[in-house]
């Protein structure tokens, strides 16, 4: 059981839970996780740990983006209130958040963060992320992660 995982039961959410045997040499993680459990690579979102303003005034945020896609770092800092964003180095995305690369998951993180999600999620019944680990995934609808993260959606994606 993940933080993750524990978030969506606390609040009543039904979530699907997905495992799948991790390679330790892929660092496709998302691409992974699409394969192994034989879902559409559209369906399968990853979550990225960014910083926001400058580096002496910076704080954390997290962008949810399907694994096919790079984030827009110019499209999400307007959405977010600030003029540039730039990614998270690994070391402080997974201090900031208490899950490792290729598990960080954006539901249950250490500290409550501001979250985008790409608007194409609004085209899918439900999506894919992480569960908290590598290895495992969790399929929620759109609406439940938004309500459980407090996320904006915005065409962040390319």
């Amino acid at each position: 059981m993940t933080p993750a995982i524990r978030v969506a039961e606390a609040a009543g959410i039904k979530i699907g839970v997905y495992h799948y045997e991790h390679d330790p040499s892929n660092r496709q993680f998302g691409l992974e996780a699409a394969e192994s459990l034989g879902v559409p690579v559209d369906c399968v979102f990853k979550t990225l740990v960014i910083d926001l303003g400058s580096p002496s005034e910076s704080r954390c945020a997290i962008a949810v983006i399907p694994v096919s896609q790079t984030l827009n770092l110019k499209a999400v800092a307007p959405v977010l209130g600030y003029k540039t964003a730039t990614m998270t180095d690994p070391a402080k995305a997974e201090r900031v958040t208490g899950y490792i690369r290729g598990g960080i998951s954006p539901l249950g993180t250490r500290t409550a963060l501001d979250t985008v999600i790409d608007l194409s999620a609004s085209k899918l019944e439900s999506l894919y992320c992480s569960g908290g680990r590598r290895g495992l995934n969790i399929c929620i609808e759109l609406q439940d992660l938004v309500e459980l993260t407090g996320a904006k959606t915005a065409a962040i994606a390319r």
